[in-house]
């Protein structure tokens, strides 16, 4: 018995086929069936050429000529190439078939007009009518194949089908393809057919339809969006992205899909591209979904409400390069991509950024305005920038101005630069939940912001050490301040915010000293021929004044009645640029960089004589300063890192803070050193990541095949990355380690996990993909899925598993390749939220 689905099913597969049939179709300029001769005498508008490798018959009476071997017509736009071809100069008729003048087929007849090529067993076509036929007809545009016994095409260039098939597979013998009986294509109007039904593999289906009638329009066409139905144990029995699309014009377009379920639930969605050539391209999606669980008699019901939008623009770097505009909004509900997207990068992201920015530079500046979004759909705070406004000076050397040959730097002096920089910002953040609200301008902080940093790199010809002393001055301004003072009677903080202009400066100094040194250790005997030894040392001092001082008025304090001394607090606490920083700063710093290579001589018996060079360590080193303007502590943590790679293949990163001085039993830090007990000090946080991957080379007398396809093939596949598998390579795998270790007082913590992924051709039909990982930790599998894809040929078959977790689920896919049917296919799946 026939689903009651499966009447729906084949409509959706005929509205996908109406397009390419309609293209198709349209390059068939003869047709079958009946042949026409003109008696018309007339001579035509232009010469015909002809001509054939193994021979010309002409038969002078009649006025017909036989050409034989590669023959070949051409008249005007139209070329016919065959193995034979007669040419009848009084009917202006010419005949084409598969043979030569041994009788022998070969050469089948292609008969090409305005780019359109048409393939067929025999053809004869008019010149002058441009009526024609053909028996045996096969022709191919973009990813599809028209096949007809027969076709035929009148003068007014309405074309007629019988026993038409078109398909996407190019097999000799088509594994599918939807039968037509019979045909009539209207240039530019319409198709209209008769009776059509799904054939597999030779077999028909019931998958029928008794009539078609399609819009046949050039550039951008309008239509239905078919859904697709299902049932979900959770949801009930659904639609599922059905709606409408307009193809507005060649440069703009719009789709409106909608999702709705039985038990309530429901979503609507927008999408739309646009494109100028030369100027400017972008898309923009619009999403809204209401989720319903349980019933509301039950006490587990929820009624979840979710949003997205994202909308991108870029400009063409051409297109007036001194101005330019750009758009990144990615802005969303924190469960949006939880609900309604299946994609595991979605569920795993958290933070989301979006920006929108336009800019106009100058010779020595530009100027730019940016507005801003971060989100974090874990703690659901939304930060905006709305807008930030800067205006840049790009650096300047300020001696070089009055010499005659510009910006050339022949002195020291003429090294000291500065640049400017000029902001003006609003930020808000608020919870997502009241991102929407009016409540949300009590919340908006803004200010601006002036600096002008100055440098000077000072270095001499013979001598290693380059000195490069900065001052960084730069000016604050605020209209709002905090007050805080201590209630007694409720014994509680109260803090008032005034409105009021308040500006902060502040200022810093510093000068660095680097150098490198380079050791070399050489050995005279075995593989090993030197290692050589890179070291970079930088040694700095800074300085930088307390600005919590009282004559600066940036700090405030209250009295708390239980303590003996007062609190220090930052009037521009909730300022946007921060405040200036309380404490002095008077430090010497210091770091080293080291760097380790080893080159080895050839092996015995490599005639080449190459040398080779292996880093044995890429980059290790030590960092920290010391604090002369504080009394006690002095010292920093130190920084100690190491990066190499072993094997050329296992990429190695360590990282860790070690503090030098001692802790009390009660967790805090005085001024007594680990190593006066033989320690080096002790060790606060550590990492370490280990990560490799391998892969199985190219598979032997692999070529890579050139096909022309067209742009929308191109995006269907920039769209659908997951449809698309290499079997070029017959594995792959990667693993990556990750240890991090945090030990700030006396409580410690560890997190450590690997993770697992790879893939596998079981045959060269098959191949099976897992991504995994483990938890040591929590003892816990994370995030796993299973992927299983089988080549069908012109189909394909793809199994998508998470076994469990939050979205444990199962996708069953089987579909037709080509995009231009991408909505044949059968599907079963049941989502997260089905076992939830």
């Amino acid at each position: 018995m026939i689903r009651k689905g499966v009447f729906l099913i084949f409509l959706l597969i005929t509205l996908a086929v109406a397009g390419p049939l309609l293209a198709i179709t349209k390059t068939i300029p003869d047709t079958l069936l009946k042949a026409e001769q003109s008696t018309d005498k007339e001579l035509l508008s232009s010469e015909i050429k002809y001509h054939s490798r193994d021979s010309i018959v002409f038969e002078t009476e009649k006025k017909i000529i036989h050409l034989y071997g590669d023959a070949e017509v051409i008249y005007e736009n139209i070329i016919l190439k065959a193995g034979y071809i007669m040419l009848d100069m009084n009917s202006n008729l010419v005949v084409a078939a598969s043979i030569d003048s041994a009788g022998k087929k070969r050469n089948k007849p292609n008969l090409s007009e305005d780019d359109k090529e048409t393939e067929a067993d025999s053809i004869k076509y008019n010149f002058k009518t441009r009526k024609g036929w053909m028996y045996r007809v096969r022709t191919s545009e973009g990813e599809g194949y028209m096949y007809a016994m027969a076709g035929k095409k009148d003068s007014n260039d309405v074309y007629y089908i019988k026993d038409g098939k078109y398909t996407t597979c190019d097999a000799d013998e088509p594994h599918y393809h939807i039968h037509v009986t019979k045909g009539k294509v209207i240039p530019d109007d319409k198709i209209i057919t008769g009776p059509a039904y799904l054939v597999i593999g030779d077999i028909p289906t019931p998958l029928a339809v008794p009539f078609g009638f399609f819009p046949n329009k050039k550039g951008q066409k309008s239509g239905i969006l078919i859904p697709a139905y299902g049932e979900s144990p959770g949801l009930g029995f659904f639609l599922k992205d059905g709606g409408v699309y307009f193809g507005i014009s060649d440069n703009f377009d719009i789709a409106i899909k909608g999702d709705i379920y039985s038990k309530g639930s429901y979503g609507v969605k927008t999408f739309s591209n646009y494109n100028k050539r030369y100027a400017f391209s972008g898309n923009f999606a619009l999403g809204y979904s209401n989720f319903r669980s349980s019933y509301p008699e039950f006490p587990d019901f929820s009624n979840q409400s979710d949003f997205f939008v994202r909308w991108t623009h870029t400009q063409d770097p051409k297109k007036n390069p001194g101005v330019g505009f750009s758009a990144n909004v990615n802005i969303l509900s924190s469960n949006y991509y939880k609900l309604n997207s299946n994609n595991t990068n979605d569920y795993l992201s958290n933070t989301f950024q979006s920006s929108l920015a336009w800019r106009k530079s100058w010779r020595n500046s530009n100027l730019s305005t940016n507005f801003s979004h971060s989100q974090n759909t874990l703690t659901k705070k939304v930060d905006l920038g709305l807008p930030r406004v800067a205006w840049a000076v790009n650096r300047q050397y300020p001696t070089t101005w009055f010499k005659k040959g510009g910006l050339v730097k022949t002195r020291q002096i003429d090294k000291i630069g500065f640049s400017l920089q000029t902001d003006i910002e609003n930020r808000v953040s608020v919870t997502d939940s009241n991102l929407f609200k009016p409540s949300i301008v009590d919340s908006l902080r803004y200010a601006g912001r002036i600096s002008m940093p100055w440098s000077w790199n000072l270095s001499f010809k013979n001598f290693p050490i380059t000195f490069t002393p900065s001052w960084n001055p730069s000016a604050i301004l605020y209209f709002e301040t905090t007050e805080k003072t201590f209630n007694t009677i409720t014994d509680q903080v109260e803090t008032v915010t005034k409105k009021e202009v308040k500006p902060a400066f502040q200022h810093s100094l510093s000068m660095n000293a680097s150098t490198k040194w380079y050791m070399m250790y050489s050995y005279k005997r075995g593989r090993v021929k030197a290692i050589r030894h890179v070291m970079s040392p930088v040694v700095g001092f800074s300085f930088k004044p307390d600005y919590s001082d009282p004559k600066y008025g940036y700090y405030g304090q209250y009295i708390v009645p239980t303590t003996s001394s007062p609190v220090s607090y930052s009037i521009f606490q909730n300022g946007i640029y921060g405040s200036p920083a309380a404490g002095k700063s008077s430090a010497l710093t210091f770091s080293l960089n080291n760097n380790l290579e080893m080159k080895l001589r050839a092996k015995e018996g490599d005639t080449s004589g190459v040398e080779k060079k292996v880093t044995l360590i890429e980059s290790f080193g030590v960092s920290s300063s010391w604090n002369y303007a504080i009394k006690d502590l002095n010292l920093a943590p130190f920084a100690v890192y190491a990066r190499t790679k072993l094997f050329n293949s296992i990429n190695i990163n360590l990282l860790g803070v070690i503090d030098p001085y001692k802790i009390t039993e009660t967790g805090f830090r005085y001024d007594k050193f680990m190593w006066e007990d033989g320690k080096i000090g002790r060790l606060t946080s550590a990492s370490a990541s280990a990560g490799t991957s391998w892969s199985g080379g190219k598979k032997k007398g692999t070529k890579t095949a050139t096909k022309k396809v067209d742009e929308d093939q191109v995006k269907y596949v920039q769209q659908h990355p997951d449809y698309y598998v290499d079997f070029n390579v017959p594995w792959t795998m990667r693993i990556d380690y990750n240890l991090v270790y945090s030990k700030p007082i006396r409580t410690e913590t560890i997190t450590q996990s690997i993770s697992l992924s790879g893939d596998l051709n079981l045959t060269e039909k098959w191949k099976v993909g897992v991504n995994s990982g483990y938890d040591f930790v929590g003892k816990e599998w994370t995030h796993t899925r299973v992927s299983i894809y089988r080549d069908l040929h012109c189909w394909e078959m793809q199994f998508n598993w998470v076994p469990f977790g939050f979205l444990k689920s199962y996708t069953i896919d089987i579909r037709v390749k080509a995009s231009v049917l991408q909505d044949l296919k059968l599907s079963r799946k049941r989502e997260w939220y089905d076992y939830n």
